[in-house]
């Protein structure tokens, strides 16, 4: 029988339970075992499709086209533990799924409540993920305790142990325990209360995992163990990671949390294997480089909704020795400004995804500005059609090209809806999404990054490049450099006589990871580096050389 973990979150929100989780997955597979990871959020949507990224952030989405919690991409940049639409469940899922069943009759005419139909599909979606060639299952409950929305799910798990024994489930709550200055101490009443909440719905924790600014002495974990009711070893204090958050497993360990859950959970393994990872990070606080980038955004001031983005251009810059600094700029901003002003001075320029026509022309500007000012650009999703339409507007001369998303009556409409959307009224899940296959022009830029010729890469759009143009571009220098595997649909377009300009239809940032950087957003960092030592008159090597002498132990920083 699989072991079951469950992560619970109390007193604030944003504490940190998806890279906690993670980590904790990440650590158990360095041990040797097989683990399965999954999130129940308690909101109502049926999935996070359909959410404002200012609300939810970004929609993470798994090669079988689910669109999910931005916590699943912790999970796949931590472990290997292999994500589908049974790792992350809503409680619209789960009360749509009971609905359907009553309609269908599968009640027999019963009452249904809360308990027990509601917690029994809840604990067969867990059930679900057990099943099959799997050692630990870690299921993370989202919100914060005290939830009334949180109330089902948490109810579920303490009914899970009853049905699987409690020597197979191991209960991990997060919690706050706040410094308050003004006293000059950390407080542990709210952690009390976190924790007799539980206790009221029913569940003991085994771990305390303590989120903190400053250090907990012993004398609080005492008060902490006593009034918790857990053993003092289990009180596992977790300080704010200031450099980086692939810090926080090598922080677990130091605090043998993970040989604790194999005590809890009667699970023999060997030692964690990390020396690759303990690498990673001397690579990232020694980097023999320094790169700037301008992310240029419709949400740029909103750090989660392009939460991928940001870890795949710091995965490049491990892949890279360097350190990659990220500006933030939205791109309404620099429709006023212009790019002259905001983008003077960047190494590389990079315009991700997003929908609606809110800073549009902001986004061409910039890339207008990357390509004849020959910085690296890198356009992912949105970004590509921008790149199309900018390319369309100012070189093939089709005055007010567009996106019929945006201009239904732009006479040159570039970008288009895709035929299979035509028909499609319902918003929610309706996209193109998830894995596709492409294949690359074996010549292109794209192909040598990937060293090799077919792909697969996660999508999420509903418009694509109108076919009807494409030799017209290709007359006047773009590169159709992948398309579909029937050539129907484009995937990247390039500009081959330029340092680095490749955009792309898909989502590549989902699929890098810190020990695996995606192979585009390497090369548009090592693009990035060159451009920087060719603007201050050095080679790359030099560069380096400079770069290790005037920072010799950076702090990664945002602009």
């Amino acid at each position: 029988m699989a072991k079951h973990i469950f992560v619970t979150g109390g007193v604030v929100s944003s504490l940190g339970k998806g890279l906690t989780s993670a980590s904790v997955g990440m650590l158990l597979e360095r041990r040797g075992l097989r683990v399965r990871m999954q999130k129940l959020d308690p909101y109502i949507n049926v999935d996070p499709g359909t959410m404002s990224p200012y609300q939810h952030g970004e929609v993470y989405v798994l090669d079988d086209g689910s669109e999910t919690d931005l916590d699943l991409g912790h999970y796949e940049r931590f472990t290997s533990s292999p994500l589908t639409r049974d790792s992350n469940f809503t409680t619209g899922q789960i009360y749509l799924s009971v609905i359907n069943k009553e309609r269908h009759g599968e009640f027999l005419g019963k009452t249904v409540q809360v308990i027990p139909h509601i917690t029994n599909e809840i604990k067969s979606v867990i059930h679900r993920l057990g099943e099959g060639d799997v050692d630990v299952v870690i299921t993370e409950i989202g919100g914060t305790v005290g939830d009334i929305e949180s109330l089902p799910f948490l109810e579920a798990i303490r009914q899970f142990a009853l049905d699987v024994g409690k020597q197979n489930c191991c209960y991990i709550h997060l919690t706050l325990v706040p410094y308050l200055k003004a006293a000059r101490e950390l407080k542990t009443k709210p952690t009390q209360h976190s924790v007799g909440q539980l206790r009221e719905i029913g569940i003991q924790p085994d771990i305390l995992i303590c989120r903190t600014e400053q250090p907990i002495s012993r004398e609080d974990k005492e008060k902490i163990a006593l009034f918790c009711n857990i053993p003092y070893e289990a009180v596992i204090e977790e300080r704010d990671k200031d450099f980086s958050i692939y810090e926080v497993p090598l922080s677990l360990v130091d605090n043998k949390l993970d040989g604790l859950i194999c005590r809890q959970l009667g699970l023999k393994t060997r030692e964690p294997q990390i020396d690759d990872w303990r690498e990673l990070l001397r690579r990232l606080r020694h980097p023999n480089h320094e790169v700037s980038i301008a992310v240029v955004g419709t949400y740029a001031e909103h750090r989660d909704a392009y939460k991928s983005i940001y870890e795949a251009l710091d995965h490049a810059g491990m892949a890279n020795s360097a350190q990659v600094r990220i500006a933030r700029i939205r791109s309404e901003e620099l429709e006023v400004e212009g790019p002259e002003r905001m983008l003077a001075g960047y190494d590389g320029i990079l315009v991700p995804g997003g929908f609606g026509e809110r800073g549009v022309e902001g986004k061409i500007g910039a890339i207008r500005y990357a390509r004849e000012k020959g910085v690296p650009f890198f356009g992912i999703c949105l970004g590509m059609q921008c790149a199309v339409i900018e390319f369309a507007r100012h070189v093939c001369a089709l005055e007010a090209a567009h996106s019929t998303e945006f201009d239904k009556e732009t006479p040159h409409a570039v970008i288009c809806l895709l035929d299979e959307q035509r028909s499609i009224t319902d918003k929610g899940g309706t996209m193109r999404l998830g894995a596709q296959m492409a294949k690359l022009d074996p010549e292109s830029r794209a192909a040598a990054a990937y060293g090799t010729a077919e792909i697969s890469e996660r999508h999420r759009h509903r418009y694509e490049f109108n076919n009807r143009y494409r030799q017209q571009f290709v007359a006047n220098g773009l590169r159709i450099a992948g398309t579909s595997p029937d050539g129907q649909l484009v995937e990247i377009i390039e500009l081959p006589e330029h340092r680095w300009f490749v955009a792309v239809q898909y989502h590549p940032e989902f699929k890098s990871k810190p020990t695996a950087a995606h192979p585009l957003f390497a090369g548009f960092v090592a693009a990035a580096i060159d451009h920087h030592a060719a603007r201050h008159g050095r080679t790359a090597d030099d560069s380096a050389a400079t770069a290790a002498k005037r920072v010799p132990r950076p702090e990664r920083q945002e602009a």
